[in-house]
C-alpha cells in the first residue's frame, strides 16, 4: 500500500515523538533503576565495582520501559498535535480535505501496527535481558537459609527460623493458601525435631494457619489439630514472587509455562493475565492514541499548551490505576480474567467514541 503525502508525514512526525518520548521514559527509568541498584548493593553489603549496577539497570530497564507505552503513546499523540497547531498544519489539512477523523484514521492504524512490532519483537528482546537480569541478581540475593522452587512435585522450600530448618512441600498453590502441605522440621544438627501434614495452609504475614493437621514427634503418639499456626519466613509476596516473575518470558515461553501450571494444579491467573495484555496491546495502544487526539481536538488549544500535557499525564495515571485495580481483580478471583484484561479499553473506547463524535460535529 502507498501512502500519500499527509499520510507519510503525520506517521513520520508520530514515530518520531514516540522515539523521543521513549528516549525521555529511558532516561528517567535508567537514573532511578540505577539508584535502585546501588542502593541494593550497599545494604547487601558485597563488594562490587560501579559497573555491575550499570549492567543490571541496562537489563532491566526495557522490561519497565515496556510498561509504559501505553502512556508514552498518549503523550507523543498530544506532542504531535502541539507541533500541527504550532505550524498551522492543521488548518493546511482541513483546506485539502484532510478532516479530523482520517488524521484520527492514519494514527489508530500506526498505533496497531507500532504495538504488534513492540508486543511481539520489542517484548522478546526485553524479555531475554530481563531474565539475565534476574540470573544475574539471584547470584547476589540467594540464601542458602531460604531457598524455594517450583517443579513438577510441587512447591519446594527450605526455610529457617530459630535454628530450625524446615523443608516444606506443597502439592498446589492458588491465591492465599496451599494444599497438600507436608512440612518437616530439623535442628542445627540435622535431627528431626517434626514432620506435619495439613491439608491446608492459608498464608499470612510470616505465620500459616495449617488446617486438619496431624503432627508427628519422635518417640510421641501422633497429634491432631483441626488448626495450628506455623511460623516460617515466607509470606504471600515472597512465595507468588515464585511465580509471577513473567516478564523474563516471551510469549512461547509463557505459553509453555500455562500448560505446565495446569498440569501441576496451580493458579494459572497470573499468567493468563500477562498473555492477555500481550495480546490486547496493539489494541490498547490504538485506544490510548485516539484517547490523545481526541483530547487535543476538543481542549481550547490556544490557551496552554503545557497545560494540555499535564492534563495528559494526569489521565495517564487516572488510567494506570484503573487497568492495575482491574487486573488484580481477574488475579484475586474477582472477575474473569478476559474481562478484567477488556474492561478498562471499554470503558476507554466509550470515552473515545464520545469525543470522535463531538469533534466530528466541529
Amino acid at each position: 500500500m502507498i501512502l500519500k503525502i499527509h499520510e507519510r508525514y503525520i506517521l513520520k512526525n508520530f514515530l518520531y515523538n514516540i522515539l523521543i518520548v521513549t528516549g525521555v521514559f529511558l532516561v528517567l527509568i535508567f537514573t532511578l533503576n540505577i539508584l535502585e541498584e546501588i542502593k541494593f548493593f550497599e545494604s547487601s553489603e558485597t563488594n562490587i565495582q560501579f559497573g555491575l549496577p550499570l549492567l543490571l539497570t541496562f537489563l532491566n530497564s526495557p522490561s519497565v520501559v515496556f510498561d509504559t507505552f501505553p502512556f508514552i503513546f498518549l503523550i507523543s499523540t498530544q506532542l504531535l498535535f502541539v507541533n500541527l497547531y504550532d505550524k498551522k498544519e492543521m488548518i493546511i489539512f482541513k483546506s485539502y480535505g484532510i478532516n479530523n477523523l482520517k488524521i484520527i484514521k492514519i494514527l489508530l492504524v500506526s498505533a496497531i501496527f507500532f504495538g504488534m512490532f513492540i508486543s511481539t519483537v520489542f517484548y522478546t528482546a526485553s524479555s531475554s535481558l530481563k531474565n539475565i537480569y534476574l540470573g544475574f541478581k539471584n547470584k547476589y540475593t540467594n540464601d542458602n537459609k531460604y531457598l524455594a522452587i517450583v517443579n513438577e512435585n510441587g512447591l519446594w522450600i527450605k526455610d529457617s527460623v530459630n535454628n530450625i530448618t524446615n523443608i516444606i512441600n506443597a502439592e498446589t498453590y492458588s491465591n492465599l493458601s496451599l494444599k497438600g502441605v507436608s512440612i518437616t522440621s530439623l535442628d542445627d544438627q540435622f535431627q528431626l525435631i517434626s514432620t506435619i501434614s495439613a491439608e491446608k495452609a492459608s498464608i499470612g504475614d510470616q505465620i500459616w494457619l495449617l488446617k486438619n493437621v496431624q503432627k508427628f514427634e519422635p518417640n510421641k503418639q501422633n497429634e491432631y489439630y483441626d488448626q495450628l499456626s506455623f511460623k516460617t519466613n515466607f509470606d504471600f509476596e515472597k512465595i507468588s514472587s515464585l511465580f509471577s516473575n513473567l516478564a523474563a518470558f516471551n510469549i512461547i515461553e509463557l505459553r509453555n509455562l500455562l500448560d505446565d501450571y495446569k498440569s501441576f494444579g496451580y493458579s494459572t491467573l497470573e499468567i493468563e493475565s500477562h498473555l492477555n495484555r500481550l495480546y490486547s496491546l496493539p489494541i490498547y495502544l490504538a485506544i490510548m492514541t485516539v484517547l490523545g487526539a481526541v483530547f487535543m481536538f476538543n481542549v481550547e488549544f490556544n490557551k496552554s499548551k503545557i497545560v494540555s500535557i499535564i492534563s495528559g499525564i494526569l489521565i495517564s495515571v487516572l488510567i494506570y490505576y484503573l487497568t492495575y485495580f482491574s487486573n488484580v481483580m481477574g488475579i484475586n478471583e474477582k472477575l474473569p480474567i478476559m474481562a478484567s484484561t477488556w474492561f478498562p479499553y471499554i470503558i476507554l473506547s466509550l470515552i473515545c467514541l464520545t469525543g470522535i463524535v463531538k469533534i466530528n460535529e466541529k
